[in-house]
């Protein structure tokens, strides 16, 4: 179910309603699985979490994507937000013990 959710969101098809259901379908503590976090992540969002477990800066990142420092930042925002998260660590270790790197 939650695959289907996520390729409606990908497609634009009721956003409002989609997210909706994608909290519903949440585990009990609230917190999303690996598999729900894997169909909210975007493929460009995935690659962005990569490169945060690497050592590069976020100005070697951004250089690596050809995109300015400001989107890698937005994309940076967003992983934290569907992560649960507010630091770069904290990302790289909540996807790592999710399997997402």
């Amino acid at each position: 179910m939650a695959a289907l959710l996520g390729e409606a969101s990908n497609r634009g098809i009721a956003p409002k309603y989609v997210r909706r259901l994608q909290r519903d379908i949440r585990p009990t503590d609230g917190r999303p699985g690996s598999a729900q976090i894997l169909t909210e992540l975007s493929e460009r969002e995935l690659h962005v979490l990569r490169l945060l477990a690497s050592e590069l800066s976020g100005p070697d990142i951004a250089r690596e994507l050809y995109i300015s420092l400001n989107t890698l930042r937005t994309h940076t925002k967003h992983i934290f937000t569907k992560l649960e998260v507010n630091s770069r660590p904290a990302a790289v270790r909540r996807a790592d013990a999710l399997g997402l790197l």
